[in-house]
């Protein structure tokens, strides 16, 4: 079976409110072996959401609409359904008593905009909606089912759940969909292709996605099977020879970020960590200490911004800095070293670099970053050049940090 999603509602399309719904039934769906091939977000607008409505339809044996089934005049989504199916709303005297008494029970009188929430498409089985005045519909024929489900998350969750998911899941035929993502670092999305393409195109089952973010590269592997254990053995099938292609590459396939793997790490390893960061301003200490019981693995952490900073609070000698800059591999190593024997720590690490917009040169470009660990996960330092604005370059030059630590840990060989 596949599924189409529109999400309804002009507020979506502005930068003030975001549709968590569609990421909850994709899930949801995914969970039973329903694919999700469209997702869109539509404004209040009858006949742009007739032909949202229509598109969909042509394209999904299950249609989901959240939003839009309020009183208000530019809650269009019943009668926009019924323009896209050719039929008309008829108002559900039982269902507009019982509105009426829901209101009498709260001591309101309900006024008269309300009543439009008891119309249905003709054919449409209504859904009561336990948490709103908003009911849901399900309306059927010629092996096409369009759901209508209130937009508010606290009211569409629970109705989905209760009310839909069970007569999809029969009629999916008991199929299962599991997705495992393999998360690298310190590789391009290009060279991940390039190495492990030749092995997933062999694959029609599970199906490879590769999607690349600011200092990793994930592979997504969807298997379609008829039980769990059957999906796992799939992925598993696949999983290996990547593993092995990547040799040592790949840090996570249990949904851990880098961070929360370099922490297990640490902790499990009982090692110390201290920080010098000049270009990150502190993000890598942040980052580490958003994980709970971080105390037991960072020791100290120096924002060295200042070139004084680095001279006075990690023992930099000012010659090196004059000598070299402080854009350097000399200084990072130094960086390392003074952050690990203030603080007495197993492992220090070092960044310096240049962050932008400003403050780069021919010979020393924004985006150049050294990255320098010293101690327990081996001397290592990494001259990189990260693309990007300034966040983009800072963030990475973290996970860079964070994954020269975790092949330290590792015994496995520095990053290139």
């Amino acid at each position: 079976m596949k599924a189409a999603i529109l999400a309804v509602g002009s507020e979506l399309l502005t930068p003030l409110r975001s549709d968590t719904n569609a990421l909850h039934l994709t899930a949801k769906l995914l969970e039973i072996g329903v694919e999700v091939v469209l997702r869109q977000t539509v404004a209040d607008d009858r006949a742009l959401l007739a032909a949202s409505f229509r598109h969909a339809l042509e394209r999904a044996d299950v249609v989901i609409a959240t939003g839009g089934l309020g009183p208000t005049e530019d809650d269009l989504t019943r009668e926009a359904a019924a323009d896209a199916l050719g039929l008309p709303l008829h108002r559900d005297a039982a269902y507009l008593e019982a509105l009426k008494e829901r209101f009498k029970r709260y001591g309101r009188p309900m006024a008269p905009v309300n009543e439009k929430q008891a119309d249905l498409i003709e054919g449409a089985q209504l859904l009561l909606n336990p948490r709103g005045t908003a009911p849901a519909q399900i309306h059927e024929a010629a092996g096409k089912m369009l759901v209508l489900l209130p937009g508010p998350p606290f009211e569409m969750q629970p109705l989905f759940e209760a009310a839909v998911l069970p007569v999809l899941r029969e009629r999916s035929a008991g199929a299962v969909v599991k997705t495992r993502v393999l998360r690298i670092a310190g590789l391009g999305e290009s060279d991940v292709e390039q190495i492990v393409a030749p092995i997933y195109k062999t694959f029609q089952n599970p199906r490879t996605t590769i999607l690349s973010a600011p200092g990793q590269v994930e592979l997504h592997l969807v298997a379609e099977a008829k039980s769990d254990a059957e999906a796992e053995r799939l992925i598993e099938a696949l999983a290996a020879p990547i593993r092995e292609a990547l040799a040592g590459r790949v840090y996570s396939e249990d949904g851990r970020d880098l961070v929360q793997v370099v922490a297990g790490l640490l902790k499990a390893q009982q090692h110390t960590i201290a920080l010098a960061e000049s270009c990150t301003g502190g993000l890598l200490a942040a980052r580490l200490t958003e994980i709970p019981g971080s105390s037991a693995y960072l020791g100290r952490a120096f924002v060295t911004y200042a070139n004084e900073a680095k001279i006075e609070l990690l023992g930099v000698a000012a010659t090196l800095i004059a000598e070299r800059g402080a854009v350097s591999e000399d200084v990072a190593r130094a960086m390392a070293d003074g952050a690990m024997r203030s603080a007495r720590s197993s492992i220090g690490v070092g960044i310096t670099g240049i962050a932008g917009p400003d403050g780069g040169s021919a010979e020393k470009p924004v985006g150049l970053v050294y990255v320098a660990i010293a101690g327990a996960a081996g001397d290592r330092v990494r001259r990189a050049q990260f693309p990007g604005e300034r966040d983009r370059i800072r963030f990475q030059a973290t996970q860079s940090a964070l994954e020269m630590i975790r092949r330290g840990l590792l015994g496995l060989a520095p990053l290139s």
